[in-house]
């Protein structure tokens, strides 16, 4: 059972998102056909969160145009939000270190939608739903190689009982679970050696070859990644200003603060 569906295709003009203390991130520009690995860059606190949620139907693009899926953001966020995934996003996307993987498993599962056809099939004791389930579950796990005959306690292993690298593919697994069109991964080399990097990047590249549009924040992507900067260079920073001069915060000095003030300020679902 294939977990995915037909990527998405990406294209935004001059999008960012302003908070009360100033931008979270601003003029950033994509062009990305279904299938692509977009790798978002950026020094910490120059909103590369921010564009996750953004382009993923959960954060309100204030300026600009953008468009997931040939979905208009911000005008129809929840049609983007209901096709696209979060994986591995510190406060939105959350592993719960005191549950198991089973448990994280079976909670996402039982949020995916209903099976068609009989009344009684869609109830979660339904024999179809049981089996479309634990197939759904299987491909997640096996699009996301994650083996829970290698955990030290195979489902039962409780999420702080993982190696950084086998969250990263707990996280991946649940966001893909039910068929997304595209994929939003944060913090891709957090705390990863570079092997366990060079492992996490290969297997997103894996997942756009099969179809999924991959959105993923961290260093280290692969060449053939498509390259999205938060933080614009003193040359880009000077031709925004000849065309708006508008002030503008330096994006390197966006804090962590300041960019929760935009996430609250611009909403999420």
């Amino acid at each position: 059972m294939n977990t995915t569906r037909q990527g998405a295709a990406v294209h935004a003009g001059g999008i960012g998102v302003e908070g009360p203390r100033g931008w979270a991130f601003r003029a950033v520009d994509i062009a990305a056909e279904p299938g692509t690995l977009i790798a978002v860059q950026g020094p910490s606190g120059s909103g590369r969160t921010c564009l996750l949620l953004a382009l993923t139907g959960r954060m309100r693009i204030t300026e600009g145009e953008a468009t997931v899926a040939g979905l208009a953001l911000p005008k129809r966020m929840g049609s983007v939000r209901s096709r696209t995934a979060l994986a591995h996003v510190p406060g939105v996307a959350d592993l719960e270190p005191a549950l198991t993987v089973g448990e994280h498993l079976k909670e996402r599962a039982l949020l995916g939608p209903r099976i068609q056809g009989s009344p009684l099939a869609s109830l979660p004791w339904g024999k179809r739903h049981k089996e479309a389930t634990r197939a759904r579950v299987d491909a997640a796990l096996a699009a996301a190689r994650l083996d829970p005959e290698s955990l030290p306690k195979g489902l039962r292993t409780t999420v702080r009982d993982l190696e950084r690298i086998e969250a990263l593919r707990l996280s991946v697994a649940l966001g893909l679970m039910h068929g997304p069109q595209l994929l939003a991964v944060d913090d891709v080399d957090l705390k990863l050696a570079d092997a366990e990097r060079t492992e996490a990047w290969q297997l997103l590249r894996d997942l756009t070859r099969e179809g999924l549009t991959v959105v993923a924040a961290g260093d280290g992507a692969p060449e053939d990644a498509l390259i999205v900067r938060t933080a614009r260079t003193d040359t880009e920073a000077a031709k925004a200003a000849k065309a708006d001069p508008t002030p503008v915060q330096d994006d390197a000095d966006t804090t962590e603060e300041e960019a929760a003030d935009a996430f609250a300020e611009a909403g999420r679902a």
